[in-house]
């Protein structure tokens, strides 16, 4: 029953951008003011609901075990992480997937979702023929990121929403730390 809830709360900015926009023309970029007041909704009623924060960062973990117990039981068994939190389908993961689903939806509803390896501005910074080097680089920061995620104790999601929402001073440093691990790589790979 709480995860139907929390889909369904998931599901709302749809329904306000159809409302807003009518049936023939649905905008291309939703507000940031529903947006934000929606996340706020949602992050307030998963703590009322579930008595946890919202966060994500555990749904990679609990992934991995799962994965792990396809394919390593007997190492998986003997990780003392999962000796505390086993690896089974909980919220968290429910909620990494309607992120993707809702991410799916939100680009299909406003008419951007479109196949593309090399973004318009990675052609211009790193030419047409950079897919292997784009590829690298993401896989790279997607180990950062993860990494740096079950370091800091939760990730964008956990400290950024539902942490400085708490005003939980570890979550304010960590947002800070992320919006400056942001800039540093972004600043000079493209130049903004």
């Amino acid at each position: 029953m709480k995860i139907l809830v929390v889909m369904i709360l998931l599901c709302i900015p749809d329904c306000v951008l159809a409302a807003e926009a009518g049936a023939d023309q649905m905008p291309k970029h939703w507000s940031p003011y529903v947006s934000g007041a929606l996340i706020g909704i949602l992050a307030a009623m998963t703590v009322l609901i579930s008595d946890k924060p919202l966060g994500i960062s555990t749904a990679y973990a609990r992934i991995s075990g799962m994965l792990g117990m396809i394919f390593a039981p007997g190492l998986t068994k003997r990780l003392e992480y999962f000796k505390n939190k086993k690896p089974i389908i909980e919220w968290e993961v429910m909620l990494f997937v309607g992120v993707i689903i809702g991410g799916f939806l939100a680009a299909w509803s406003g008419g951007t979702i479109h196949a593309q390896l090399l973004p318009d501005t990675w052609v211009q910074r790193f030419g047409a023929d950079s897919g292997t080097s784009r590829i690298i680089t993401a896989i790279i920061g997607g180990v950062f990121l993860a990494f740096g995620a079950r370091i800091a104790g939760g990730c964008t999601s956990g400290h950024g929403i539902s942490g400085t929402m708490q005003l939980s001073v570890g979550s304010w440093i960590a947002m800070i730390f992320f919006f400056i691990g942001g800039m540093a790589v972004a600043i000079p790979l493209f130049g903004r």
